[in-house]
């Protein structure tokens, strides 16, 4: 055997020992160990909501209050962000109402926590507080002053950057160089600081706890005894740098940290609450039938929702309603505005795939296809995922299928449908139809859509005008990240790509969409390639 044909078969055997280290049954059978260490650490402090960081969070717990979107490449060392399109204001809302919160993740890297909640979280907290302690310091309002000399929020606000010891001196003053910049782009983006500073009654702070964390458990503290608001933290995962051998009475596997990210290579069509309905039955199948038993499962439930259709709950944000009944979006009194009082936790509600998040008094919403598969207070709907689907609808012209591909798959798709989007929801619209938009997932494609309608045909307080408003204004990057972080308050499990955002701002600022659907030359600033990114790194 010469040379190449010994380091192609070491090659091989390489790859052959990874796939069987890294096969579905490991990964699930970790995931289910580590669940236990997560169901230990919640019961430390059971008053406090368990949230679930998306994608990889969601796979460590069978219930959840809610989720979030931290991402980890907002904390990446070159790459040190805040993003107001994942401004998560939900979480510091349900944080205010229980006292705290705990979030789950996990990383495969080797590393005790991920970069999400080493650095993209304890920016987030420190910038909010920043903000809110900005915001009560110019009130004027006489009772939210007393109320504040209660809290003594005046002086104490605690607005220092709290990082985990492992980060460098070096990246923390990189973080604090930029905090002030940060929370300027907080201030113009349009969130309801208010609201936040009026359910805060502590400031926000990160806490965090791993599998190699010490804790006494005859000298847990009562969260109620800190003078903050805690954000704990919580890994899930082993930081164990090498394979671990783990041998039950039935059956030897291999623990994979951090095995519930990038779900696409490993799960083989399996979500999280499919795998905790069918935890048990998975687990006793052992690795030689676990493969099976997980397409039988996938397959099965496939065929159920294609027959039925289903509609999980999720975090409900219900908009304020306004005295005077208006449909208003003013900056002091809005329906998109989030009424911190009206988030209802709901127990099992980590499957959020059949959402459907109305956008106040709009008559806008954006969802699933499956959602829109069984809608419920809809008059037309516009589905952008590529599948069409079966609706109920009073007529055929209230339903239109643009087939959408994300960025990653078609540079320009959004870009080409969103003008027959505008043009279908400004016909629905007029007439006083709710609309519901729709994608696979709810959660990208569905939303760049609904922010290229919303700016196109409503003006700046949110009243539908058919695109008078949108025809005579320099649509700015402010403009559009303050327009993205309204539906985000509503839509709290948004998460617009960078791409597709960036093709909602080309099609804004290219050219405006008439009555027949044909664009005409605007006079938008912020045209360059250089703002774009900036938008899409802003939103």
């Amino acid at each position: 055997m010469d040379e190449a044909e010994t380091k192609l078969s070491i090659y091989r055997a390489a790859r052959r020992i990874k796939r069987k280290e890294n096969s579905l049954y490991n990964a699930l059978r970790s995931i289910y160990e580590d669940s236990i260490f997560v169901g230990e650490i919640s019961q430390l402090w059971p008053d406090l909501p368990l949230l679930a960081n998306l994608r990889c969070g969601l796979w460590y717990s069978p219930t959840f209050h809610s989720s979030c979107y931290f991402k980890s490449t907002d904390g990446h060392s070159n790459n040190l962000s805040f993003n107001t399109s994942r401004l998560n204001l939900h979480v510091a809302h349900l944080a205010g109402q229980k006292g705290g919160c705990m979030i789950v993740d996990s990383t495969r890297k080797g590393k005790r926590f991920p970069d999400s909640m080493s650095k993209t979280i304890p920016i987030w907290t420190c910038v909010l507080n920043r903000a809110i302690r900005k915001h009560l310091s110019k009130t004027d309002d006489v009772s939210l002053l007393n109320e504040r000399e209660t809290r003594q929020v005046s002086i104490d606000w605690d607005c220092s950057l709290h990082l985990p010891l492992w980060v460098s001196n070096t990246e923390r003053a990189k973080i604090e160089n930029r905090l002030e910049e940060w929370t300027e782009q907080l201030d113009v983006s349009g969130a309801d600081i208010a609201s936040l500073a009026a359910c805060l009654k502590k400031p926000l702070r990160p806490l965090w706890i791993s599998q190699k964390t010490v804790i006494w458990l005859n000298e847990v503290p009562d969260h109620d005894s800190w003078d903050f608001t805690p954000i704990i933290l919580v890994t899930a995962s082993s930081s164990t740098g090498f394979t671990q051998i783990r041998t039950t009475s039935e059956h030897s596997w291999n623990y994979i940290a951090g095995a519930g990210d990038d779900e696409e290579s490993w799960a083989r069509g399996l979500s999280p609450n499919l795998f905790w309905n069918n935890a048990y039955e998975i687990i006793k199948s052992g690795p030689d039938l676990c493969n099976q038993k997980v397409a039988d499962i996938v397959e099965k439930d496939r065929v159920h929702r294609a027959q039925r259709g289903q509609n999980a709950p999720q975090v409900i944000v219900k908009p304020p309603k306004l005295a005077d009944g208006s449909t208003h979006l003013s900056h002091q009194e809005s329906p998109l505005c989030l009424d911190a009082t009206k988030i209802e936790n709901v127990p099992n509600s980590h499957d959020e795939h059949y959402a459907i998040s109305w956008l106040g008094s709009t008559n806008l919403a954006v969802g699933t296809s499956q959602a829109a598969a069984n809608p419920s207070n809809v008059d037309c709907i516009l589905n952008c995922d590529k599948e069409s689907i079966t609706v109920s609808l009073p007529n055929t012209n209230a339903y239109l299928h643009l087939p959408t591909l994300t960025s990653k798959f078609d540079r320009f798709s959004v870009l080409n449908n969103l003008p027959s989007a505008v043009n279908f929801a400004k016909v629905n619209l007029s007439k006083g139809k709710k609309l519901l938009i729709c994608c696979h997932n709810g959660e990208d494609i569905s939303i760049c859509v609904c922010l290229a309608i919303l700016i196109s045909l409503f003006d700046d307080e949110g009243t539908f005008d058919g695109g008078m408003f949108f025809s005579e204004t320099s649509i700015t990057k402010c403009e559009m990240r303050r327009r993205l972080v309204l539906i985000c308050r509503f839509a709290v499990n948004a998460r617009p790509s960078r791409g597709n955002l960036k093709q909602v701002f080309s099609f804004l600022s290219g050219g405006r969409v008439d009555s027949d659907g044909k664009r005409h030359a605007s006079h938008s600033r912020d045209t360059s390639g250089e703002d774009s990114e900036n938008i899409s790194r802003g939103c």
